[in-house]
């Protein structure tokens, strides 16, 4: 009776978390399903791999997460229907972003506007900080804008730290952005719009967090790295890292 009873235990123990990641899964599908999304957000599906992102970020309903610099959304949409009615989604957009288009604001607004749980933040990147520390910050093809020339003084450093300081304990950040070359530094940045992925890692790893594990998801062998990531030739084709990293308890 005894190993009956550990047998089930056992076998419990190992459904679980098959369980769990089966319910993400759903959860996963049926936000990129959503009829609401527009058509041009579900052409880039292919091109941005979605659902492996928010596995590799191991987004759950009922948590709050951050999108840090929103772009046009296209994420932001995703994670309001990932995290569900429960959880929430701040949308962070940099005012110098919205001075430098527009349209980056109005489509926050937008976004905001039509998912109840989507929370609209806007500041400058220095001076970025959320109300709440929250589970995941994900930030997609814009980390390297910190390092722009044009950005202020200081901006990169007190803008890792307010990622960090914007995590609960234990949480995670994703980083996913367009490869440069190796010892590119930061003129990557400006010139390419790329970053070095090890230099990525580094610059992360100084702030504090502790990096976990890389995907080879977005990798691309035919990026030769060293167009610029808006050239119709490379664009949406880019060869891309991700890194997750985790806040210390």
């Amino acid at each position: 009776m005894r190993n009956s009873t550990r047998f089930a235990l056992v076998l419990l123990a190992l459904a679980a978390p098959l369980s769990a990641k089966s319910d993400a899964n759903k959860g996963y599908a049926a936000a990129l399903a959503n009829p609401a999304r527009p058509a041009a957000d579900t052409a880039r599906d292919a091109a941005r791999k979605p659902a492996q992102l928010l596995a590799f970020a191991g987004i759950k309903p009922g948590q709050r997460v951050a999108d840090f610099i929103m772009g046009g959304g296209y994420l932001t949409r995703i994670l309001a229907g990932a995290v569900g009615p429960k959880g929430v989604v701040y949308a962070y957009q940099p005012a110098e972003f919205i001075a430098f288009r527009a349209a980056y604001g109005t489509e926050q607004e937008g976004v905001a506007a039509a998912h109840t749980n989507v929370k609209a933040l806007r500041s400058s990147l220095s001076a970025f900080e959320l109300p709440e520390q929250v589970d995941v910050i994900i930030t997609v093809q814009n980390f390297h804008d910190l390092y722009l020339k044009p950005m202020p003084a200081g901006t990169a450093e007190k803008a890792k730290a307010a990622l960090f300081k914007a995590l609960k304990p234990g949480g995670v950040l994703i980083v996913v952005d367009h490869v440069a070359k190796a010892g590119s530094g930061f003129e990557a940045a400006d010139t390419v719009h790329r970053i070095d992925p090890a230099l990525a890692r580094t610059e992360l790893t100084k702030a504090g967090f502790k990096f976990e594990k890389a995907s080879p998801v977005w990798r691309s062998k035919a990026d030769p790295l060293s167009d610029n990531v808006f050239s119709p030739a490379i664009r949406s084709k880019t060869d891309q890292f991700a890194f997750r990293f985790r806040k210390p308890k």
